[in-house]
Order: structure tokens, then sequence, then C-alpha cells
């Protein structure tokens, strides 16, 4: 068996580095930070509609306080 090189050594390192940080990301079947991040972004679109319906149903109560003070200015 020959002994590995300086080089081949510092290879194999890096590759174990680069192989802990994509596990890290990736996750190991069960979510990683790409997962949490997906997760993240779907509960900002949930808010992110919630916060759409709350504002047309304002406006909607708005517009109709608006009409009803311009009938009772015309009356």
């Amino acid at each position: 068996m020959r002994m590995m090189n300086e080089f081949e050594a510092q290879v194999l390192s890096d590759l174990s580095v680069l192989k802990t940080q994509i596990t890290g990301l990736m996750g190991d079947g069960n979510g990683g930070r790409i997962a949490e991040l997906e997760r993240r972004m779907e509960r900002h679109e949930q808010n992110w509609q919630r916060a759409k319906g709350f504002l047309a149903a304002v406006s909607a109560i708005f517009a109709v306080i608006e009409v009803a003070v311009d009938a009772w200015h015309r009356h």
C-alpha cells in the first residue's frame, strides 16, 4: 500500500469538509437549510395572501362607509 502525498491528503480533507457542508445544506433526507428556507417562504406567502385579503376587506368596508356618508349628505 502506498502512502498518500500531502496533496492527496489535502484533497481528501477538502472533500470531507465539502461533503459535510452539502449535507448541512441539503439535509440527510430529513431536511436541511434549503428545506427550512422553503418552509419559511411558504409561511411568508400564506401571510402575504392573508394580508392582501384583509386589505381587500378593509377597502370594501371603507367603500361602503363612503357610499353611506355620501348618501347621508345628499339626503
